[in-house]
This record gives C-alpha cells, structure tokens and sequence, in this order.
C-alpha cells in the first residue's frame, strides 16, 4: 500500500491521551467522506470545546506513512472557517514523509486549532475538524543528507519506499 493511516500504539495513546481501551478501540481512523472528496477527514476522540480567543492542540491518535516525494497537508474542514472563525494555528499543518515513527513522536499528529469567532466552537466525539490531503511535491534536486531517527535509531526512509 502506497499510504495509509494507522491508530498510534496503545501504549502512545495511554501515555498521550488516555488509559481508556475502549476509547482506542472505537476511534475512527480518517477517511473521504465522498468519491470525489480530496481530504480525509479527521474525526474527534472526545467532545471538546474552544472558546472565543482560546487555542487548543488536539491529539488525533493517528500517523501516517506515505511516499517519500509526498506531503501530507492538514487544513480545517472549510464550513469550520466560513461558518465559526476557526482556524489551524499554523494555518495548514505539513506532515513529511519521515515523519512516520520518528524517535520524538512515533508520528503522531496533533491539530492545533484557535477559535477566532466570538463564539464558544463545539466538536462532538466522532465529529470531523479536520482534513488531511495527501500532495507530491518537487525539489529543485539538491542533496540532503540529514535525516530524521526513528525510535530504533535507524533512518526512517529507504529511496525505493515501496512497502
């Protein structure tokens, strides 16, 4: 498989989230809510709430991997925007390809979001609050050698990337 999301470890999710296996056995991995849609909707663990001016980072207790010439781009769902002022923090989260186990994260993906309305935001559990869209991307062909560890100590990408 070309890219997929997976449910962080057990033992990530007690630690980072919660000790509650049932919460980890429920949750929805994210997914396109039609044919044609382009992100996958990233669905909330719990209920939460915002309030006006308050920022919040939620842990989505999801990773990722894909192709090493992609990206994952994470946006808020566009009626979240339009209809309440609720904004990523960073404006679009960038999710590299190496970041899939790396020794700091075990890449799992936090959402920051700032409600910017005037308004309390409400997000039930199982609602959607995000999106992720998976995008290839270009370099100018330069060589990098840096490369980020995983957990093991080992470099986290091979060039042909095709598991």
């Amino acid at each position: 498989m070309d890219r997929y999301f997976q449910k962080i470890s057990f033992e990530q999710f007690k630690k980072e989230i919660k000790d509650d296996k049932e919460l980890y056995d429920e949750y929805e991995l994210p997914r396109r809510s039609t044919k044609y849609s382009a992100g996958y909707d990233f669905f909330a663990l719990e209920d939460f709430e915002i309030n006006p001016g308050e920022i919040k980072k939620i842990p989505t207790g999801y990773r990722s991997k894909f192709k090493s010439d992609e990206v994952l781009m994470i946006f808020v769902r566009s009626s979240m925007g339009f209809k309440y002022n609720v904004r990523l923090t960073n404006q679009v989260g960038i999710i590299d390809a190496d970041y899939f186990d790396n020794d700091e994260t075990k890449g799992h993906m936090y959402v920051s979001l700032q409600n910017e309305g005037d308004k309390v935001f409400k997000v039930k559990k199982g609602e959607a609050y995000a999106q992720g869209i998976f995008l290839k991307y270009l370099t100018c062909g330069e060589e990098v050698e840096k490369e980020r560890k995983s957990w093991t100590g080992s470099p986290l990408r091979k060039e042909d990337n095709n598991e």
